[in-house]
């Protein structure tokens, strides 16, 4: 089996086009995915992956996935998912409880457009005429309610003594060198993802973006950094982000802070052991590993970072699948050494973080692989709604600083939570923002 496809000519902006196809309600579920120029929407289940606790039979390795894959129905396929944090623990050996792991979906439907042409493909003709139908017909331009919900974002948690308690771990004799903690904050009422995931791309910057409803999660994100690039040509590419500093939308005070994030010890010591990580990790893997850009700043949101890019080249008896599990969770989101850090992120935060600090993913047939890290994403499940944030945690770390970085991390979804009640229509078409720096 082979997907129908047609070309056409773009209409509208990818963004406004993605949010239309979400909210046709066509499919039961779909994934909405921004990769650079690439915009996509994925609808229905082809077929689909689940994997647990139980579903791995006490593998340490994603193998299961590579024989789901040998067995598709199409040959010429694009998965859409997402992995869950505890995935990591459960590749180290660590207990990841009962929470669902891991979600692979091939779609019935795709939509794909760089805002020149749009790509729209089907198993059948009467989805693939449907599709169509509605990519040539733009939908209603009036623009959404400014409403907006206003969380607050203040530490109520004990996010403070949490950190404390890290510090106390750190400077002990144990191994771990740093331990990312982050927090949840409660939306007070129901969200329009749709309408929330548009308001926050027109004014995040992220590396990759996304909107889900697929497997029972339901959230929307601007991802600051991937966690795993495969291409092609077998390059695994992994991007760190580690060091923060707010930006304000003062040109002058942003400058001064980024001066002073290029210049703070503790920042640079934070994100020097995460590039030393990544490179370990590559290197179980990859040869000829090396990092291609360092200490480079990136503007994400509300919040400028130091970033990394390291490189490997992926070894002949290696899969993509097995980068991915070699890098995941981030080294940005876990812990040095990772396995270690997991019972104390489980203890101290006090629940799984499911979603958050995984991976949002696509992988092709032809070995092309994207891993969005889950950060700076507003969540909803089973009549609740929250953000969540962190912070590296080091030595040097001060909680009073630790959690205001999580409110600057925070403000780049808050401020654009539309409540569900007054969100019956897209924004039209503006300025997207987007990233100067080069990815």
């Amino acid at each position: 089996m082979k997907y129908r496809e047609i070309h056409l000519p773009s209409a509208e902006e990818p963004l406004a086009l993605m949010a239309r196809l979400a909210r046709s309600g066509l499919f039961a579920q779909y994934a909405v995915y921004e990769n650079g120029p690439e915009w996509a929407f994925a609808g229905g289940t082809l077929a689909e992956l689940r994997l647990d606790r139980d579903a791995l039979r006490g593998t340490r390795d994603l193998s299961a996935v590579e024989e789901w894959l040998a067995s598709l129905p199409v040959s010429d396929y694009r998965v859409y998912g997402w992995a869950a944090f505890e995935l990591g623990a459960a590749l180290a050996g660590v207990d990841p409880g009962d929470e669902g792991l891991l979600h692979l979906a091939v779609p019935v439907g795709e939509v794909r457009t760089d805002g020149g042409t749009v790509l729209v493909r089907a198993v059948d003709d009467g989805r693939l005429e449907r599709l169509v139908h509605l990519v040539r017909t733009p939908g209603d331009p009036t623009g959404a309610s400014a409403d907006r919900v206003a969380p607050v974002l203040d530490d109520t948690g004990g996010y403070r003594d949490a950190v404390a308690a890290v510090l106390t771990h750190l400077h002990g004799p144990g191994p771990l060198e740093k331990v990312i903690l982050s927090r949840r904050v409660a939306v007070p009422v129901p969200l329009d993802l749709t309408a929330t995931y548009v308001a926050g791309r027109r004014a995040n910057t992220p590396a990759r973006s996304f909107l889900l409803d697929l497997g029972g999660v339901h959230a929307a994100g601007f991802s600051p950094e991937t966690v795993a690039e495969v291409t092609a040509d077998r390059r695994v590419l992994s991007r760190p982000l580690a060091g923060t500093r707010a930006r304000t939308g003062s040109p002058a005070e942003d400058a001064r802070l980024r001066a002073d994030l290029l210049g703070d010890p503790k920042e640079i010591h934070e994100h020097a052991v995460s590039v030393k990580l990544a490179l370990e990790d590559l290197a179980a893997v990859c040869d000829e590993t090396y990092v291609a850009e360092y200490l480079t700043v990136q503007q994400r949101g509300t919040v400028q970072h130091l970033a990394s890019t390291v490189v490997g080249l992926l070894r002949e008896d290696r899969t993509p699948w097995q980068a991915f599990a070699a890098l995941f969770p981030a080294v940005t989101a876990t812990g040095i050494p990772k396995a270690p850090a997991y019972p104390l992120i489980r203890r101290l935060e006090g629940r799984p973080r499911g979603l958050y600090a995984g991976a949002v993913l696509t992988y092709d047939a032809c070995g092309t692989l994207d891993a969005a890290l889950v950060l700076r994403t507003v969540f909803q499940r089973d009549g609740r709604c929250w953000l969540q944030a962190g912070a590296g945690i080091v030595r040097q770390s001060r909680p009073e600083r630790e959690h205001e970085e999580t409110r600057e991390k925070l403000r780049s979804v808050a401020d654009h939570l539309v409540p569900a009640a007054e969100a019956a229509k897209i924004p039209s078409r503006g300025e997207v923002a987007s990233d100067t720096v080069a990815r």
